[in-house]
């Protein structure tokens, strides 16, 4: 995303061609790179959208690189492909530094404890050009609405994908050279086949597989298909196709005007026209990515009505010349902004700041950053010393990344050596325990623990309990006792999981043998139209699964929390849900649901402390006043049901923190670790519930 001199006339197809490439300045690239990146700057801001601006990015990219390498290879220059790589990260990881160590003091600043070790994560990630790949691993939401709770760093997945491309692409080219200097020594078939041809048969290759594989992956998980290099390569092998193509390609003036404005309107109205949040990057992208394309190949079109009048105006030639630096610092900009203010998404004005804000720092980088570096000779003598200064650029970020992680696992290690009695949890609200004040400690578990505080599960399901379904390929089981008294399915969602923090640990002292079918966000009931259609599928799965084997007890959440009035209901089609079940002999176990909240929890109290009012929650503001579970009771012979609520909350009061220990890990999932201090409770009222031993 830097200012690159490219070439008019890229590659020819013969080897006379060189002698006809003149080197210019091809402004109009620029400004198409600037437009590019105030579209990923607006639709972040204000649209909370996929703009396709960062696809176009990736073909600029490849297309400037292959005009760079197919020069030098036709122009007999050595690729020195060392030194092009250390040139290469000189002149990115400076920027990328100076903007990393700006969000670590916006972190430290604005954002809670519990979200400092994510961040500190991403800041190895984004050095090392890996987001793409973490973020890919979490399953990161990158489209969602309220940019607040999002990671500043989170947008370094668009460079790390490049990163890894620029280490990738030049090994092409110089396979390619290499390749045809063996045609050259060894057959006659040198005289027919041309660079440019080598070239765009392997770069036709991975547009080819990577653009199948990028279609089959967004459909079946695009999620993670959305940060997966492997999906994005035919994005840049377009550009470097794109680039080979264009000497071949001179369209006369009328149609070089029709191309660029056609092009330009394609690419701004992309986003706008379709919702290609949960479609990128599959064939969807081939819409901005051609945009782009064909603006670039109606290029300077010699008439005072082309688009390149527009794209070379000089204010916007002038962004595209720090478009790079203002990648880099709208997003965190935006992120740390809403997280200071409290609010889900910018207005007018507030978004005209942030934009007005990340301009000035992306023109104070490139002017005092990145320039002087690029033009500083004294690296460019030697490869060591290009080396020297990529070192010391990693060494300024990675020592204060460094010692504020080793901190963080230092105050881990403290609050989980505290005396057992200073963090009662749940404990602090039985009734003996009533009046005694909790003593003074570290709230657990500690910010650096929270992301592990789902509830452990053993494995995957083995032997006779591996599903003949597809749809229950997730199954899971604790381990197998060495005899078992008891065979029990949990069915439902994260809710039901969380519980397995508790279940799990008794059943092991009773001989239980427990599986778990879970998918997120799909409460377990009969068919209903309140679901979505894979959630029905998977709970007809899930029924059927337990039909076939027949265990002694099925557990799940057998009523539905929300944020909003009426706070708490039944499961849609519950007791429809589990009558087959309970007809076929087996029991079933039905607990209540725990409050959802607007807020993170954890977070409130990080930033407001734990006594603080937004953070203990009125009980009528989280759960509805009489039981959803009494309208089931005497309706089903075997269903037996468990309240806990009175261990979230008591005295008309639903906490954050209950006896020095978080509640929730977010904003309606209890921590493992509270529901673990909740495991005699538990026990003892799933035993006089069923009446099991």
């Amino acid at each position: 995303m830097s200012n690159v001199r490219t070439i008019a006339s890229p590659l020819a197809a013969d080897a006379g061609s060189q002698a006809r490439a003149k080197s210019s300045y091809r402004p109009e690239v620029q400004g198409l790179r600037a437009l590019a990146v105030l579209m990923v700057v607006t639709y972040h801001v204000w649209l909370g959208r996929v703009s396709g601006g960062v696809d176009i990015f990736l073909l600029i990219s490849a297309f400037l690189m292959t005009l760079s390498f197919a020069r030098k290879v036709e122009g007999g220059k050595p690729l020195r492909l060392a030194s092009h790589w250390l040139h290469l990260l000189k002149r990115l990881l400076p920027a990328v530094v100076v903007v990393i160590l700006g969000v670590l003091t916006g972190t430290r600043l604005i954002l809670p404890q519990s979200r400092w070790p994510d961040v500190l994560d991403q800041a190895w990630a984004s050095l090392l050009y890996r987001q793409n790949w973490l973020l890919a691993d979490t399953a990161v939401d990158y489209y969602a609405q309220d940019h607040s709770g999002a990671s500043p760093l989170q947008h370094f997945w668009s460079l790390s994908i490049q990163g890894q491309v620029f280490l990738l692409w030049p090994l092409v080219f110089a396979g390619a050279a290499l390749l045809k200097r063996v045609l050259r020594r060894w057959t006659a078939v040198d005289e027919r086949v041309s660079y440019a041809a080598l070239l765009a048969a392997a770069f036709g290759a991975i547009f080819v597989a990577s653009l199948v594989f990028s279609i089959e992956q967004t459909a079946t998980n695009q999620a993670y298909a959305y940060f997966d290099t492997r999906t994005r390569l035919w994005e840049f092998a377009l550009g470097s196709l794109l680039a080979l193509a264009l000497p071949h390609l001179n369209p006369g003036k009328t149609l070089r005007v029709i191309l660029g404005w056609t092009g330009l309107a394609a690419m701004l109205s992309c986003g706008l026209l379709l919702t290609v949040d949960r479609s990128f990057p599959g064939f969807i992208a081939l819409w901005p990515t051609l945009a782009a394309a064909a603006i670039i190949v109606a290029g300077q079109s010699g008439s005072r009505f082309g688009v390149d009048r527009f794209l070379t105006w000089k204010p916007l030639v002038a962004l595209g010349d720090n478009s790079y630096a203002l990648y880099l610092w709208h997003w965190p900009l935006l992120v740390l902004a809403l997280a200071a203010t409290g609010i889900t998404a910018p207005n007018l004005v507030q978004g005209l700041a942030i934009v007005a804000a990340s301009i000035v720092l992306a023109v104070l980088t490139t002017r005092f950053v990145e320039k002087p570096l690029r033009e500083w000779h004294w690296p460019q003598g030697r490869a060591w010393r290009t080396a020297v200064v990529i070192a010391a650029c990693g060494a300024l970020l990675a020592g204060p990344v460094s010692v504020w992680q080793s901190k963080m696992m230092a105050d881990e290690a403290a609050a989980a050596a505290q005396p057992r009695e200073l963090t009662p949890g749940a404990a602090a609200l039985k009734p003996e325990n009533a009046g005694k004040p909790t003593p003074e400690a570290k709230i657990i578990p500690a910010p650096l623990a929270m992301k592990n505080e789902w509830a452990d599960i053993d494995g995957l399901c083995t032997d006779e309990n591996v599903p003949s379904d597809p749809l229950l390929a997730g199954c899971l089981q604790n381990s197998r006792p060495d005899t078992v008294t008891k065979r029990i399915v949990v069915l439902g969602d994260s809710h039901a999981q969380q519980y397995m923090a508790a279940l799990g640990p008794i059943a092991r002292s009773h001989g239980w043998e427990v599986v778990a079918l879970l998918k997120g966000n799909c409460r377990f009931g009969g068919e209903s139209p309140d679901r979505d259609a894979e959630c029905n599928a998977f709970n007809k799965a899930s029924a059927q699964y337990v039909l076939d084997h027949k265990p002694d007890a099925v557990f799940t959440v057998a009523s539905l929390t929300h944020k909003e009035a009426p706070f708490e209901t039944e499961v849609p089609q519950y007791l429809e849900g589990i009558k087959p079940f309970t007809k076929a002999g087996m029991e079933v176990v039905g607990i209540r649901d725990n409050p959802r909240f607007h807020l993170n929890m954890p977070e409130c109290v990080q930033k407001n402390g734990p006594e603080a009012a937004e953070c203990n929650v009125p009980l009528q503001e989280s759960l509805a006043g009489s039981s959803p579970l009494d309208a089931y009771r005497g309706k089903v012979p075997g269903l037996h049901l468990m309240d806990l609520s009175d261990f979230i909350c008591a005295d008309g009061i639903c906490p954050a923190v209950v006896g020095n220990v978080y509640v929730y890990k977010d904003d309606n999932h209890l921590t493992k670790t509270y529901v673990q201090t909740m495991i005699p409770m538990f026990e003892k009222r799933l035993l006089a519930a069923t009446g099991w031993k």
